[in-house]
């Protein structure tokens, strides 16, 4: 690998506009980002599908899924 050409690897504290906040490795020492796996629907089960013209009803029916 060359030498001076890779950005410095740190440790880097993330928070989240919940309020989550946990610690990773990045080449900036801290970020903010707006949703984390504490706040998101697909985690926290709350996702909903939303389906105005039966799409999945549909593509259940083809592949016979309940």
């Amino acid at each position: 690998m060359k030498k001076d050409i890779h950005p410095v690897y740190m440790d880097c504290k993330v928070t989240c506009a919940c309020g989550n906040s946990f610690e990773t490795r990045s080449n900036v020492e801290e970020m903010k980002i707006d949703i984390c796996n504490e706040c998101h629907p697909f985690f926290t089960g709350s996702q909903k599908i939303v389906d105005a013209t039966g799409r999945v009803e549909k593509f259940k029916a083809k592949y016979n899924l309940k």
